[in-house]
């Protein structure tokens, strides 16, 4: 199932749209590419986008799988694009969007489906879910110079911190619910990161509803969708565990001679299991046991 861009998957293959979840992988380069497509099978997706180069390969099982779109992700704004314009083609479906090298988790997601959480969360009068980016990175650069390695990878224990988010509109007044995070790599290594860059949450998880779109910060043009939680109890919070940032900051050109290693004194070996994130903190179950 391949098609040439989004217009003629939005002809051709609007069936992947009609259940949800949906999962939009959007591939940058060829890095964990089928890794990150099978993960999000896994838990549960009832279908799986891969926006991805046409040059690109990919195996014979996802080919039958996976529906293949062919797509410039690095262009400048393709990502907002490409979601707002699936979004809008599926009214009340739940999304989901990431890059390839990262990986989805969510509190129980060993033994719960996406499915499962989201009609949770839908029973919460919720739209939307926040997701924190948590990085990723291999414990050794001159074994792994990219900076990815699924059996090295290890994360920061500690460092994670919020700020209040200011409203631009309303003489930069704090926004109800909604706070900026920061930490892991974007924090550590902060001269090598753009300021508008250092944020490590993002709305991943999303209803499509009409006139509410994704924007370039990678919060919604309806503010309810960029809340952490609902304004009477703690929501469910999932973890995006992602190498993209450890990768990026190798591939520069003005950072990758700077830095000979990640590791601190907080790195840990990473579990690959939601206990350890909600152990740490980088993850919340809400209200659902």
């Amino acid at each position: 199932m391949q098609y040439t861009d989004v217009t003629a998957f939005l002809k051709d293959g609007q069936t992947a749209l009609t259940k949800g979840p949906v999962a939009m992988i959007f591939v940058e380069d060829d890095v964990e590419v089928a890794t990150t497509l099978r993960h999000h099978e896994q838990m549960g997706f009832a279908s799986v986008l891969a926006f991805m180069p046409a040059v690109f390969d990919l195996s014979r099982d996802l080919q039958e799988t996976v529906h293949r779109i062919d797509y410039d992700a690095t262009a400048e704004g393709a990502v907002e694009a490409a979601v707002n314009a699936i979004a809008a083609a599926a009214t009340g479906v739940w999304m989901f969007y990431c890059y390839n090298a990262e990986y989805l988790f969510f509190p129980f997601c060993e033994t719960r489906s996406i499915s499962e959480l989201l009609a949770f969360h839908t029973e919460e009068r919720r739209d939307a879910m926040l997701t924190y980016v948590v990085d990723l990175y291999a414990d050794d650069l001159s074994e792994h110079p990219d900076a990815v390695s699924l059996d090295r990878a290890h994360l920061d224990r500690s460092g994670y911190y919020a700020l209040a988010r200011k409203d631009a509109e309303n003489g930069y007044q704090p926004k109800e619910r909604q706070l900026d995070f920061f930490g892991g790599l974007r924090w550590r290594f902060e001269e090598h990161v753009p300021y508008t860059r250092r944020k490590i949450d993002r709305i991943a998880l999303f209803r499509a509803q009409a006139g509410v779109a994704l924007r370039a910060d990678h919060t919604f043009s309806q503010e309810e969708y960029n809340t952490y939680a609902c304004p009477w109890h703690h929501n469910l919070t999932a973890a995006l565990c992602s190498f993209r940032t450890a990768k990026a900051l190798k591939r520069n050109p003005g950072s990758t001679h700077g830095i000979h290693t990640f590791k601190w004194h907080n790195s840990a070996p990473f579990e690959w299991h939601s206990r350890q994130l909600l152990d740490l903190g980088l993850m919340e179950p809400g209200q659902w046991f």
